[in-house]
């Protein structure tokens, strides 16, 4: 144990040599980029851990396959055919986005359960930074599932059309988004109590979330209450945008939607996408702070 020199303060002991600012100064505010160099290093220990499971990936890259020959060719056919699936590719990569929270929340719940956020709570690292970590980890995971069901799109005939500017447009725009999921699955993870709780409720508002949408079908088709909650859903104008940015036309006799967010859906889902990042951070470091003071 290391003791005050004549160099110290009165009241406050040197610090640990090797682990430097252990003892920093309660309630001193962390620098952005301190945040951001512990977030990086966060997400790469995040990443080194993936690296050595690899079959945590599994779902990541299975179920695009599975969703697209499913809807693709059981459902496809009898809906339009190849113009069809060039209209359902861009709702596909929007669930495949949406999806990938579950990835987040048991992630995060693992490291939980396993005690590892407790040991991380001892290191003089900011709240904001191992939250942050996980979800910008949780974005390689998402892009492997956005590229497999592109190619499975490609495969099917699906074919991005408005050049390549539109296209990386429409890659930030799922980026983006991902990153706002990513939230909700930390949320769900931090008020879990373990982690089977957490992979059940990381699904559970999915499924309807996803398909009460124009992902698949128009919104106008839903019945009654349905159709207005598909055309004001983040994921309905998410789909909307990267068909409009992938230059992706619906099929024949597609009843095409007339609403605002329908008419501007890019700038609807950033607009989304940033409320949705600055709510969910403010309730996951507020329940981290809770759950980790107990």
């Amino acid at each position: 144990m290391s003791t005050p020199t004549l160099d110290t303060p009165p009241g406050r002991a040197e610090a640990p040599r090797g682990v430097p600012g252990a003892l920093s100064r309660p309630g001193r505010r962390l620098s952005p980029l301190r945040i951001v160099g512990e977030s990086a290093d966060l997400a790469r220990r995040n990443l080194i851990h993936l690296r050595r499971t690899p079959g945590l990936l599994v779902s990541c890259l299975i179920e695009p396959v599975v969703y697209a020959m499913l809807i693709g060719y059981v459902f496809g056919n009898s809906l339009g055919g190849t113009a069809y699936r060039m209209y359902m590719v861009p709702g596909l990569i929007a669930q495949t986005v949406t999806f990938t929270t579950t990835f987040t929340t048991v992630g995060l719940a693992r490291d939980l359960e396993m005690g590892m956020v407790d040991r991380f709570r001892t290191l003089p690292i900011s709240r904001t930074s191992l939250l942050l970590g996980r979800t910008v980890s949780d974005l390689v995971p998402c892009v492997a599932s956005i590229c497999v069901t592109a190619v499975c799109g490609l495969l099917m005939g699906w074919r991005p059309d408005a050049g390549p500017l539109r296209t990386v447009a429409a890659v930030l725009l799922a980026l983006l988004f991902a990153f706002a999921m990513s939230w909700i699955g930390v949320f769900i993870s931090l008020i879990s109590p373990n982690i089977q709780v957490a992979g059940s409720l990381g699904l559970i508002w999915l499924f309807p979330a996803t398909f009460i949408s124009s992902g698949f079908v128009s919104s106008t088709s839903l019945p009654g209450v349905l159709s207005t909650v598909a055309v004001w859903n983040p994921i309905t104008s998410f789909a909307n945008g990267l068909r409009g940015l992938f230059g992706n036309r619906p099929p024949p006799g597609f009843r095409v939607q007339h609403d605002w967010p329908a008419q501007h859906p890019v700038f609807y889902t950033v607009a989304c996408s940033v409320a949705l990042i600055a709510l969910f951070i403010t309730l996951s470091t507020w329940r981290y702070r809770t759950r980790t003071s107990r």
